[in-house]
């Protein structure tokens, strides 16, 4: 009883409101059409009624036609008040074309003026007289009841009881008689028929309609609300299907552990990350939870016994590996409808992560300021190397007579120059890479590029193959950076190289893909996989000479340009770096400048 309750209290007013809406028009126009076409079939069984009785009545005046009007007159009177006697006749009437009544089943009206009107206007007898239509009204009386009236003309076949008396005199000259039949006045027929008994089935037909009506009311009204309760029914169990397929994957897909224990601390459920992280054997659900997780866990949420409404804490445990694990706790009781506690739920998360990421943080805050040490005390390293750098000049100058003096003087020059080199690296290292994108012939540029290091290469003996496939003619990007990029690359690639061999350069932009990939591939003695996690760190470097800062401001650049480098390398066998650069957002809004620009 109390579901019942609730699932009506559930069901929504509008659809009470919209199935009366729907279905009273309904029901009602059935209803009343019924009956409207009920009274009109009953009107037309007595209108078909009439019809026969004046065509009886005709009849009947043939068979017995009579020349002497006077006692045609009295016939007509006659058969007028033996037909009346039937059931459901009012009276019976027939009148000339003046208004005159000549015979009536009521042998005191006959002779009288006939009164009557047609749909609110006097009745016109010569118009009714001259036409073959069968008429009818509905006329009220005075006692309340109603007459259904119907009239024509009354038509005897004169010209054929002509025809038969003409017979008889040929070659004779035709008797009075005659002449009279054949000048006899048009005559209306009048027949009024009782619709009480109409009225009467009418009502009974009323009432029964109006019950159908309400029967089928109350059944298309049933039925809507069946329709609902079924289709609610099916829509609330799909719903809970969805909802605990959802729940369920939410839950075993959830970032953090989540366990859930009745109210005597018993394990209920728990998804993979709790699995994981507290390290639980396998059919753990039913089991005490004091058995199976850390006591700084359970000694948390058995605080809950105390009316704490929620726990919330950072705490360490010790898993049952050894291994101490920061989580953050949340926990809460689950209470039913009557406000009572049915269990337990918590939250856990594990934060080693976290902690190694803000480690990493202080360290690269660390970094970041060490960075802006560096430049500062760059800046300050470059005035005096601007000095020495003069004075070792004007030595060389003086003392170019002395080969001694004229060598350290080189050499002097040789050392500031490549000090100021990794000062200026260090300078572009340190601040933040400003671009300058334009639209620039891809071939072309990148020809360029290999043409500053072809000097080089052939010098070592190594072949530089270029190949492009499907590249778009032109990209958007800052050349200088790019080309910076490309020589590193390129030089990096001729050093680790030996004699003879080859370095292959590939750009390409994939199907469907807005990147520009442009691949350089050589065979020279690859990246130890111990070496390659650091190659983009600065001052990491594997060569005598090296600074260690090109391929990080190669990193800065390609960043810059919101792509990334890829290394894929083998030892002994060769490195593969591709760099992957967006164009096509770069490309549509230079178009649109350009556009607007006029160019």
């Amino acid at each position: 009883m109390p579901s019942e309750r609730k699932f009506w209290s559930e069901v929504p007013p509008w659809i009470f409101i919209g199935a009366v809406v729907v279905l009273l028009p309904i029901s009602s126009w059935v209803t009343f059409d019924k009956i409207k076409r009920q009274r009109e079939n009953s009107i037309q069984i007595l209108i078909e009624k009439g019809a026969a009785l004046i065509r009886s009545f005709e009849a009947s005046t043939r068979t017995g036609f009579m020349a002497d009007n006077f006692q045609e007159t009295r016939k007509l009177q006659k058969l007028l008040f033996e037909t009346a006697r039937q059931p459901d006749i009012s009276y019976i009437l027939v009148a000339q074309e003046d208004g005159r009544i000549i015979a009536h089943n009521k042998e005191s009206l006959a002779g009288k003026r006939l009164n009557l009107t047609y749909q609110g206007e006097d009745l016109d007898l010569r118009r009714i007289s001259g036409s073959g239509r069968l008429f009818w009204q509905i006329v009220p009386e005075e006692n309340g009841k109603q007459t259904l009236v119907i009239f024509r003309r009354f038509t005897q076949e004169a010209s054929s009881l002509l025809r038969m008396q003409i017979s008889k005199y040929d070659h004779q000259q035709l008797p009075d008689a005659v002449l009279k039949l054949e000048k006899a006045p048009e005559r209306i027929i009048f027949v009024g028929l009782d619709m009480s008994s109409v009225e009467k089935a009418g009502k009974i037909e009323m009432q029964d309609s109006l019950i159908s009506g309400v029967v089928l009311l109350l059944s298309g009204f049933g039925g809507v609300i069946l329709l609902f309760m079924i289709q609610a029914y099916q829509s609330t169990r799909s719903s809970l299907s969805r909802i605990k397929a959802f729940s369920d994957t939410i839950v075993e897909n959830l970032p953090i552990g989540l366990m859930a224990f009745d109210s005597s601390f018993r394990i209920l459920s728990f998804n993979h990350v709790a699995n994981s992280v507290m390290q639980l054997p396998d059919n753990s659900t039913g089991k005490e939870a004091r058995a199976l997780l850390p006591e700084e866990l359970t000694s948390r949420i058995q605080e809950l016994n105390y009316g704490i409404g929620v726990v919330e804490d950072l705490i360490e445990c010790t898993t049952p590996g050894g291994d101490t694990l920061p989580l953050e706790v949340s926990a809460a009781p689950l209470k039913n409808e009557e406000n009572e506690v049915t269990g337990y739920i918590c939250l856990f998360k594990d934060l080693t992560e976290v902690h190694s990421l803000k480690r990493e943080v202080e360290r690269t805050r660390r970094l970041a300021s060490v960075g802006k040490l560096a430049a500062g005390v760059a800046h300050e390293i470059r005035n005096p190397l601007s000095s020495i750098k003069g004075f070792a000049t004007y030595f060389s100058e003086r003392y170019k007579d002395n080969p001694n003096d004229l060598n350290i003087a080189q050499i002097m020059i040789k050392e500031v120059d490549r000090l100021n080199r990794v000062v200026g690296q260090l300078l572009e290292f340190a601040r933040p890479v400003s671009l300058t994108p334009k639209r620039v012939p891809l071939g072309t540029f990148v020809d360029s590029c290999v043409k500053l290091v072809s000097m080089r290469a052939r010098e070592k003996g190594i072949t530089i193959a270029t190949a492009f496939e499907e590249a778009p003619e032109s990209v958007f990007l800052d050349p200088d950076k790019i080309s910076q990029v490309l020589l590193n690359l390129f030089l990096n690639a001729i050093e680790a190289t030996e004699q003879g061999g080859t370095i292959n350069v590939l750009v390409t932009r994939p199907l469907g893909s807005a990147n520009l990939v442009i691949s350089v591939t050589d065979t020279g003695c690859g990246i130890s996989e111990e070496n390659r996690a650091h190659i983009f760190d600065p001052y990491f470097t594997t060569k005598s000479s090296g600074t260690g800062l090109g391929l990080a401001i190669s990193h800065n650049i390609v960043e810059s340009h919101g792509g990334e480098i890829r290394i894929k390398s083998i030892e002994g066998e060769g490195t593969a770096i591709t760099l992957v650069i967006p164009t096509k957002a770069e490309q549509t809004d230079h178009d649109k400048k350009l556009l607007d620009s006029g160019c």
